[in-house]
Parts: structure tokens; C-alpha cells; sequence
């Protein structure tokens, strides 16, 4: 299998239990409208090469403005950015992201995977599990999802060198 069709290949598992998960429990926090995790990140989302691929090609379709506020969000973060951080492809303006469809598995699985006694989900949904919401979810195995993604090859941090060269 390609890294590509491993990829997608994880992608369906991930958008499978995403979806079983949202038909159980409509009030699931992770959907659109809620941003925040892309607000509090640890780091910069981490991109094997067929994700890196995957997510240059969408910015090379956005508008020139949008990169241009993407490239500047990026710069301000400099090299080393302390946490949290908000992820610098999110609009801060409409909450939304403009590669969605190419965003990274941690991306796709943040809130609907975890490890467990790790916290390794947003802490809003760890709250509604303390309180006794959600006793019948069947977690994700975040730890097996990021082997087979590792597989996939060296990560490396969301960086200027996925957007598209400045006209």
C-alpha cells in the first residue's frame, strides 16, 4: 500500500468513528463552531510527507490573500513558538479552517481518539466524561493510530514551506 493510500486508509477509520461517534452524542463538542482546540495547541501540527503533500496542495489553492494571512500568521509564531498556540492555518475570524478537507490526522482525531489516563483529548469533553456524559464511548486508540502514521515517515512541524512560493 502507498503512503498515500495509507493515508486515506486512516482517514476513513478516523472519519468512521467521527461519524458513529456524532450519530450516538449530537451534542459532541468537536464540530463546526468549535475552534478550540485549534486555539490551544501544545505545538504546530506535525505532518508526515503524504500529509505535508496533502496540505500543500490545498494552500496552493487558496486565494493569495489568504496565504498571505496564513504566511504572516506563520512568521509571528517564529521559530520556536511558545504554548499554547493557535494554529496558524485557523481564521481567527470565522473559526474556521481553510484546508478542513486536508487538515492532518491529528487533526481529524483530536477529541474522538485518546490514550488512555493521558488526557490526550480536549479538556471540555474530559469535564463532560468526569460529570458521567458519554459512559457508553468507545474510545479511540490514539497511541495505535500514531504508529501506523509514523510508518508514513518522519514528521516535521507545520512550517512557510508547505505555501506556495510569494508572487
Amino acid at each position: 500500500m502507498s503512503p498515500q493510500e495509507t493515508l486515506a486508509a486512516l482517514d476513513a477509520e478516523v472519519e468512521t468513528r467521527v461519524a458513529a461517534i456524532r450519530a450516538d452524542h449530537p451534542d459532541w463538542l468537536c464540530g463546526k463552531g468549535c475552534d478550540a482546540c485549534c486555539r490551544r495547541l501544545a505545538t504546530l501540527p506535525q505532518l508526515t510527507p503524504p500529509e505535508a503533500e496533502r496540505l500543500r496542495a490545498a494552500l496552493a489553492a487558496l486565494p493569495v490573500a489568504e496565504i498571505a494571512m496564513i504566511r504572516r500568521r506563520l512568521d509571528a509564531l517564529g521559530p520556536a513558538p511558545a504554548a499554547p498556540v493557535t494554529c496558524p492555518l485557523l481564521d481567527p475570524q470565522s473559526g474556521a479552517c481553510p484546508v478542513y478537507a486536508a487538515r492532518p490526522l491529528a487533526c481529524r482525531s483530536y477529541g474522538f481518539y485518546v490514550e488512555r489516563d493521558t488526557g490526550l483529548y480536549c479538556a471540555e469533553i474530559e469535564a463532560r466524561v468526569a460529570a458521567g456524559a458519554y459512559p457508553e464511548v468507545i474510545w479511540g486508540h490514539q497511541g495505535r493510530l500514531e504508529t501506523r502514521l509514523a510508518a508514513l515517515g518522519e514528521t516535521r512541524p507545520l512550517g512557510p514551506e508547505l505555501l506556495p512560493p510569494e508572487a
